[in-house]
């Protein structure tokens, strides 16, 4: 598969193929829901994603450290190595990490602004000192560059049926959910790092605060005023869902069952959040298999209903070899 998504991408050279065949590995190994909706992009579409997942992975993983053999400092270091390689790679194309350098492309084939990327990395960087949120309003700075610019990044590669200004909100939004979705899945990991993400307001209004998440953590006893914010911290992120939900439409028809089915996934882990009752601090929640793959065949349909409909609207040859060439198609397995 990897092979063919580099052929319909029009990517030729063995050494970038390679940079871009990395990061398609760092989607499927660590964006496991992402990774599922992808497969019902349009094949020439794929890899363009995949690098963009890659160099925010990348960068994320940086700030993890989950082995924590790194300082903050270490770190911070890293984090300005990995712009000014980015810097470089965006006005040469060249770059020394393969994510760089895939993402470097991709940013000049399909006109990405360069300031989604240093919007992305300074709130990477954030993450080295700031560990709480003392309102919604903070949380919302953060994420511009850690989720929003995400989703407009995306936005030039997935295409749109009207002026992109108009899908542009929508599509920030939809990054901001699945991140906030992400931040009351893994509250209780985000904790044993040292970060509250949910709004600290947020919190306070139902008698929550840190040493009440650590303590429930630590002992694995429950409280009703944790499920309490936790349950305002759902309601919040649904609106955000709803927020962003109209922009689908305003895609191109051919990318719109992706979208749908990330949509739909990321919004089964709130429906996994609700019915494990609330008990994010003490484990993960997740989508079942069934589920997963029940969108993913249902993402399927979609495709091939666009590609059909698609091909209907498409003008037949004048005569045998005179039609413009086909693009290639989504939802190859």
């Amino acid at each position: 598969m990897t092979r063919r998504e580099l052929d319909a991408a029009g990517i030729t050279g063995p050494a970038l193929r390679a940079d871009y065949a990395h990061c398609r590995r760092l989607n499927a190994r660590h964006g496991r829901t992402y990774f599922l909706a992808t497969r019902l992009l349009p094949l020439e579409r794929r890899s363009a994603v995949h690098a963009l997942y890659g160099f925010a992975r990348w960068a994320d993983d940086i700030v993890d450290d989950l082995d924590r053999r790194r300082t903050p400092g270490e770190r911070d270091r890293l984090l300005e190595l990995l712009e000014a390689d980015l810097v470089r790679g965006l006005r040469t194309g060249g770059g020394d990490e393969p994510v760089v350098r895939a993402v470097a492309d991709t940013a000049g084939r399909y006109g990405i602004e360069p300031a989604l990327f240093t919007d992305f990395l300074a709130s990477m960087r954030s993450d080295l000192s700031v560990t709480d949120y003392p309102t919604y309003a903070d949380l919302r700075a953060y994420m511009h560059g850690s989720a929003a610019v995400i989703g407009l990044q995306m936005l030039p590669v997935l295409g749109t049926v009207g002026p992109r200004e108009e899908a542009a909100p929508h599509a920030a939004d939809l990054g901001v959910a699945f991140q906030l979705t992400n931040f009351l899945r893994d509250v209780g990991e985000d904790l044993d790092r040292g970060r509250v993400y949910l709004p600290a307001d947020l919190l306070a209004a139902h008698g929550v605060d840190r040493p009440l998440l650590e303590w429930s953590r630590r002992t694995g006893r429950r409280d009703p005023r944790i499920r309490a914010a936790f349950v305002a911290a759902e309601a919040m992120t649904r609106a955000v869902y709803r927020a962003a939900e109209p922009g689908i439409a305003l895609l191109d028809p051919r990318v719109r069952p992706c979208i749908r089915t990330a949509f739909v996934l990321y919004g089964g882990i709130l429906d996994a959040i609700a019915q494990q009752d609330y008990t994010v601090l003490h484990r993960r929640a997740v989508v079942s298999r069934g589920r997963r793959a029940a969108t993913a065949a249902a993402g399927g349909v979609h495709v091939l209903g666009a590609r059909w409909r698609a091909g209907a609207r498409r003008p037949a040859p004048a005569a045998p070899g005179g039609a413009a060439a086909l693009g290639a198609e989504g939802a190859g397995q």
